[in-house]
């Protein structure tokens, strides 16, 4: 049988495989293209991305290279095609070290979450000796009131779970914080969520005793500074509105990312705060602060005005049966108990 070689190919089958090269050179322009002919951005090459991120979490060629079990050219190869797909520029090489460019910089974020995000599905899916593992935020002053004297509690149904919590104020980004689900403090407003009111948080108007001495009616509150929170710019508003207090030039205020520094700040005599009631009790009994108007001055205002502390999570978390777990067991807690104390002694009646 003689041997096959190119120049003994028919005319008419190099013809074809001429025709076949072009094709393929002409489907591979496509795949370089932005987008799909529905409109849909086309991601670059998967093996390619992978190079870039060993490329950049090493910042050499040859180590990636080593990681990679593969040559210094082929990293080189897929990242020139990665840049030729995306139209930009990823390293600039300085002697012989190389730097990533802005550009780089940002996609090394995404595509190091992306890769993260394909393990942990990897791992949740297998039946493997990880145990399982879910990620809880929680609003610092959730977590410290009410959350933390009941994980044990928690720890009881699902023994085998591997639960971690985190203290981030805003509302994390699930995917890029590794986060399963939060609870967050506000008025229930994430529509693209899957959200369930845990406990409200109401208010009760504090300060120190000096202050409260110059406080004859709601309408002395703006003569003072107003301690808010930057979460919310109705909280204030809300409560005047409610207390019928007609606003003035002189309306000022105070914004504070947590509760603890706002209570830190209306004990200090800063301004007039709004203190949450597991706080204000203990702050009130102690005579560190007073209530001025009572301490049921706001306490019948509607419930849609009301902030709480909210259990958000995304839909399709709750497809993994520990996320579902602890979801169930959040939302199915008493925590307004947690708010039961014992009745205040009479206040003091204001001076006429």
């Amino acid at each position: 049988m003689g041997t096959y070689t190119p120049d003994k190919m028919p005319a008419r089958d190099t013809g074809h495989h001429r025709q076949c090269m072009q094709t393929t050179v002409e489907l591979e322009k496509e795949e370089g293209a932005d987008l799909t002919m529905t409109g849909k951005l086309r991601l670059p090459p998967l093996n390619a991305l992978r190079v870039f991120y060993a490329v950049a979490q090493h910042r050499s060629f040859r180590q990636a290279a080593d990681e990679l079990l593969v040559t210094p050219q082929a990293v080189g190869q897929q990242i020139k095609l990665l840049e030729d797909t995306l139209q930009v520029t990823l390293f600039e090489r300085k002697g012989r070290t190389i730097e990533l460019t802005e550009s780089a910089i940002l996609l090394s974020h995404y595509v190091n979450a992306g890769f993260e995000e394909f393990a942990e599905g990897v791992r949740r899916i297998t039946k493997s000796a990880y145990r399982e593992r879910i990620n809880l935020n929680a609003s610092p002053y959730f977590a410290t009131h009410y959350l933390l004297p009941r994980l044990s509690l928690f720890r009881q149904i699902l023994p085998g779970a591997d639960l971690r919590l985190t203290t981030m104020v805003d509302l994390p980004d699930f995917g890029r914080d590794d986060i399963d689900m939060t609870v967050q403090w506000g008025y229930g407003k994430w529509p693209d969520y899957e959200v369930t009111l845990l406990v409200p948080d109401p208010k009760i108007i504090c300060c120190t005793s000096a202050l409260g001495e110059q406080i004859q009616s709601a309408q002395d509150l703006t003569r003072f500074t107003l301690l808010d929170t930057v979460k919310s710019k109705r909280l204030w508003p809300d409560i005047l509105r409610h207390l019928k207090v007609e606003k003035t030039e002189s309306d000022r205020s105070i914004g504070f990312d947590d509760a603890a520094t706002m209570r830190r700040a209306t004990l200090q005599g800063i301004g007039i705060g709004l203190v949450s009631v597991i706080d204000a009790e203990e702050d009130l009994r102690s005579g560190a602060l007073v209530a001025p108007l009572g301490r049921d001055a706001i306490s019948d205002m509607n419930s849609e005005e009301v902030p709480g502390f909210f259990l958000i999570v995304p839909k399709g978390h709750l497809r993994v049966k520990a996320v579902a777990a602890l979801h169930r067991w959040l939302s199915q807690q008493d925590w307004a108990s947690d708010l039961g104390v014992p009745p205040l002694p009479k206040p003091t009646p204001l001076a006429d």
